[in-house]
């Protein structure tokens, strides 16, 4: 599909999937060390119909199961050989693709369609700290202690299992830290020359990347890659996911603030509901305090958000909301 598209309608993107896969499996995923990717295994219809649901609500994109897949946590706590790793990981695409021929099938059935190209799969790319299973997907503490070849050698099987396996693109999300993006980013730029994909960065603050870098400056350096790359084409968005939807304007802001003069990467946003995880009790607590995440879409819209969809604690309930606002918004320009 090409990129041209993005110059038209917004893309509602699916919302938290290991959310939504709670409901179907009946198990506490927050905590596993595996998180969802173990049910790529041991429950694939499931896996299949977390991503239907988003796709009957009116997603335009989902992404693969693999976000915290690894050979490392494969043979660890599945008992699999590394090719078997691999293997489930390709398994994650062909789960992804089963549920949109579903959902294409049941369009035609009821004389619908969906735009060409549409729904898209991407590759979900999580950070290196997801595999560790410590929390530092959440700071990026370990980028001190790995090279940045490190880092782009240990995202390149994941990388070559889910390509291989058909995906639209990757999601390269929740990023915690500039090096880990850079890295990722330069390595598809030179490895990967006919792959599409998004950067996006994980937040701690209005400003800040969880590891602390500004965020402005993060995102600019990867934007500044791909155009002396010649790559935009290549390029979905570069933005942030995982992150307190009441961070997400001001973290815009400030990349527009910053590149005031200059041409605008396409933007893309998939926030939290906006509650806390306390590790310590294991649970979700604020969410009184939330307000509809699709009330934040507007203004997501006129800061350039091409993208827009939901992490953690987002439903295919908040995904059908956000898919009305962008309709709405694209009705009524």
């Amino acid at each position: 599909m090409s990129l041209l598209h993005l110059k038209g309608r917004g893309l509602v993107k699916s919302g938290g999937f290991s959310t939504q896969l709670a409901k179907h499996v009946g198990d506490k995923i927050d905590g596993d060390p595996l998180w969802g990717s173990r049910f790529d295994k041991e429950n694939p219809e499931a896996v299949m119909q977390t991503h239907l649901d988003f796709l009957e609500v009116g997603a335009d994109i989902i992404v693969t199961n693999t976000y915290q897949s690894s050979v490392e946590g494969f043979t660890k706590h599945l008992n699999l050989t590394k090719d078997e790793s691999i293997d489930l990981m390709r398994e994650s695409v062909k789960l992804a693709m089963q549920a949109k021929n579903k959902y294409l099938e049941r369009l035609k059935d009821c004389n619908r369609h969906k735009e060409p190209g549409l729904p898209l799969i991407m590759g979900s790319i999580g950070p290196y700290g997801a595999m560790l299973h410590d929390g530092s997907e959440y700071t990026g503490s370990y980028t001190e202690k790995l090279t940045k070849q490190q880092i782009q050698q240990w995202h390149r099987t994941r990388i070559e299992a889910v390509l291989s396996g058909g995906v639209d693109g990757l999601a390269v999300e929740t990023i915690p830290c500039q090096m880990e993006a850079e890295a990722v980013t330069e390595m598809l730029l030179k490895d990967y020359p006919d792959v599409k994909f998004w950067v996006s960065f994980q937040c701690k603050d209005e400003v800040r990347l969880a590891h602390g870098e500004n965020f402005a400056n993060a995102a600019k350096s990867v934007w500044e890659l791909i155009r002396k790359a010649n790559a935009i084409d290549r390029l979905y968005g570069v933005g942030v996911n995982c992150v307190n939807p009441k961070f997400v304007s001001a973290l815009f802001q400030s990349l527009h603030k910053l590149l005031i003069n200059e041409q605008i990467p396409p933007l893309i946003v998939y926030s939290n509901r906006g509650e806390i995880y306390d590790a310590l009790k294991g649970g979700w607590t604020g969410h009184d305090k939330c307000v509809p995440l699709a009330s934040y879409v507007p203004e997501w819209v006129q800061l350039k958000a091409k993208i827009i969809g939901g992490c953690c604690r987002v439903y295919p309930e908040d995904i059908l909301a956000i898919r009305k606002c962008i309709d709405n918004i694209d009705n009524n320009n």
